[in-house]
């Protein structure tokens, strides 16, 4: 007869598989990585806790990650400086008025799954001459598979083309991918 708590093992490590799944960077990234500098500044806009900043850390690049979830960019500082990883984590709204991220300043800047469409100039001018804008976020249908519901929150076809514009457009791809709809670029700055 197993003793009391004997069940508590297996569900810690459920939940430990659980959470280094959801570290895991967006396959996005993963499938493109031939395309993204070795070296550099990257930005993560909308990090969450921080699967691709860690990720962009881990390839090389001085990492900065932004957020309005406080708790989530404590989580991924604490990750970071853990993994000894060169990330800088700051809570920040995105959504106030007036923006920015600098100017020529990071070699790749990643978004995903978070839409505002105001910030897309912003992120555009915070790209380096040659910089990649790696950009996935859902579109319209999704809502009727779950979140997000917010028509504000789901693009348009063919809008993320549009978004990116006059950015060079690398790779891209929009429809119904691990069963979520998606539209997805990488787009480089001239």
């Amino acid at each position: 007869m197993p003793h009391e708590g004997a069940g508590r093992g297996g569900e810690a490590q459920r939940s430990a598989r659980e959470t280094a799944a959801q570290m895991e960077p967006t396959r996005w990234l993963l499938e493109h990585e031939h395309l993204l500098p070795r070296a550099g500044d990257a930005l993560d806009v909308a990090c969450g806790r921080g699967r691709n900043a860690l990720w962009l850390a881990g390839r090389g690049l001085r990492t900065r990650a932004l957020d309005r979830d406080a708790a989530a960019v404590e989580f991924l500082g604490r990750e970071a400086a853990r993994r000894r990883a060169p990330v800088v984590a700051e809570v920040a709204n995105l959504e106030s008025d007036g923006v920015a991220f600098g100017a020529d300043a990071y070699d790749v800047i990643v978004v995903v799954h978070y839409l505002h469409r105001p910030l897309f100039p912003a992120l555009k001018a915070a790209l380096r001459p040659g910089g990649l804008l790696v950009y996935e976020t859902f579109t319209r249908g999704q809502e009727e598979r779950g979140h997000p519901r917010n028509p504000a929150f789901l693009l348009e076809h063919g809008e993320l083309r549009e978004l990116v514009q006059p950015l060079e457009i690398v790779v891209e791809r929009e429809g119904d991918f691990d069963g979520k709809l998606l539209a997805s670029v990488i787009a480089r700055r001239s």
